[in-house]
């Protein structure tokens, strides 16, 4: 096998490893550790120090550790995030949030400057177009990664389906699920208890058991970038100090076409956070159980990973402006239903359709909007993608901190307003546009989304 393909296929299968664990551990914090809302706090925590983990670390670390040793060393701290699960306080939870947020800007980074190495080398050697190698490098890369959201969630869904302590969930209790909750621990309010700490214990082992291996891979069959091509991107890395990069970002807001995309980028944070911290608690954890939450995770997984494969595709014939109506639609239809809809266990198949409709949206978020970036700020990428992380972890900050503090229906209004505002803003970004060249509109130009590397899941 050529070697470059089997380092790919190694990063690949060991971020599948760790993230597998992570998905599901995402998925669950809100229902596994909602006493005092200590889950959703960890998550806002883990979010923030992201932010301040891309601001610095990455080309530090890269520069002083190369590629396979940022990424091994990264991927650690997502295992001490799997250990602080296990006796989860503020004492324990929180401080592995940091670490994790530290360690999720550098492994990203890494893997990224490693596929992008790799893909120019052999393109040196086989007489190649490096950017083709490089998206068909990033393409096998997400093909693999992109299923670990759905074995995360089925690993924890068969072990909590083990369960021998379901009940009938009261028609009393079911009043506290949806929109209109009670504002109190729905796990112990409604009929539908918690798993015992031996099936807890159970999947945490295996989650940490995933990470390990996942550092094992890397450690053991990972080459090193050979020493000349690492000089070579450290020498990229070393270009922009930190601070001309912090100050790139900052001063890129003086686009009046950034500023204008902040909403609808911290959108894309807010509705994840509702999705995995609020909708997997108060309907799905209240209603059925948590041994669902990984069953709808899933749902949305497998429906966002099709989605972005297809919107990527057909975006050159439809123009992005009909693909964020379709977006906008389909969110503003699951939130008034989800404001109406009362939850209850007889009408099971309603619990999936709404993460597979927010699936789609999704997919066209994450697609369309690395895309607009891309294109509208051809010539301040850097800048113009820090300010996209930046804001979009903002979002999910926001949406954690406030999740124990409102009760859900105010957040589904929180959530409609911001889209109804990012879908005006944007409308306005268009018309710049447009105005810019008025022979040519955007929309109308090849929208060429290379690879879907933006990391929405960390």
């Amino acid at each position: 096998m050529e070697r470059n393909l089997k380092n790919i296929l190694i990063i690949s299968f060991g971020f599948l490893l760790l993230f597998t664990a992570y998905g599901g551990l995402q998925s669950l914090q809100s229902s596994l550790h909602s006493e005092e809302g200590l889950g959703v706090a960890s998550l806002s925590v883990l979010y923030a120090a992201l932010i301040l983990s891309s601001m610095f670390l990455p080309p530090i670390l890269i520069k002083k550790l190369g590629c396979k040793w940022t990424i091994a060393g990264s991927m650690c701290c997502y295992i001490a995030f799997s250990l602080g699960n296990f006796y989860a306080s503020w004492y324990t939870l929180i401080p592995t949030s940091v670490i994790l947020g530290l360690g999720g800007a550098p492994l990203w980074s890494a893997k990224c400057t490693y596929l992008t190495i790799a893909g120019n080398s052999y393109a040196e050697k086989a007489g190649k177009n490096g950017k083709d190698i490089i998206n068909q490098y990033f393409g096998i890369f997400f093909l693999i990664f992109q299923s670990s959201g759905i074995w995360g969630n089925l690993i924890s869904s068969l072990i909590f389906s083990q369960a021998s302590n379901k009940v009938e969930v009261s028609e009393e209790n079911l009043a506290c699920c949806g929109a209109y909750d009670c504002m109190t621990d729905t796990t112990n309010t409604t009929g539908s208890t918690e798993p015992s700490n031996s099936l807890i214990y159970t999947l945490l082992g295996i989650y940490t058991a995933s990470g390990v291996l996942a550092v094992l891979l890397i450690v053991i069959f990972l080459d090193q970038i050979k020493s000349d091509q690492a000089e070579t991107e450290k020498e990229k890395l070393e270009t922009p100090s930190f601070w001309s990069t912090f100050l790139a970002t900052f001063q890129h807001l003086k686009d009046k076409r950034q500023c204008l995309l902040i909403p609808l980028t911290m959108y894309s944070g807010f509705e994840q956070g509702f999705l995995s911290g609020d909708y997997t608690k108060t309907y799905v954890t209240c209603a059925l159980g948590i041994h669902y939450v990984g069953y709808v995770m899933i749902c949305f997984s497998a429906v966002n990973s099709l989605c972005s494969l297809l919107f990527g595709r057909i975006s050159q014939f439809t123009g992005r402006k009909l693909l964020f109506a379709l977006a906008a639609v389909a969110n503003i239809a699951c939130i008034i239903a989800l404001l109406l809809w009362k939850p209850h266990p007889k009408q099971l198949a309603v619990f999936f359709v709404f993460p597979a409709l927010w699936g789609l949206s999704d997919a066209i978020w994450q697609t369309q909007t690395n895309g607009l970036y891309g294109i509208l700020f051809e010539k301040h990428k850097e800048a113009a993608f820090a300010n996209y992380r930046l804001w979009e972890s903002l979002g999910f900050v926001i949406a954690y901190a406030y999740s124990t503090k409102l009760q859900v229906y105010i957040k589904l209004y929180i959530l409609l307003s911001v889209l109804v505002l990012s879908m005006v803003m944007y409308g306005a970004v268009e018309y710049l546009e447009a105005k810019r060249s008025p022979g040519t509109s955007t929309a109308t130009k090849k929208e060429n989304l290379g690879t879907h590397t933006q990391e929405t899941h960390m």
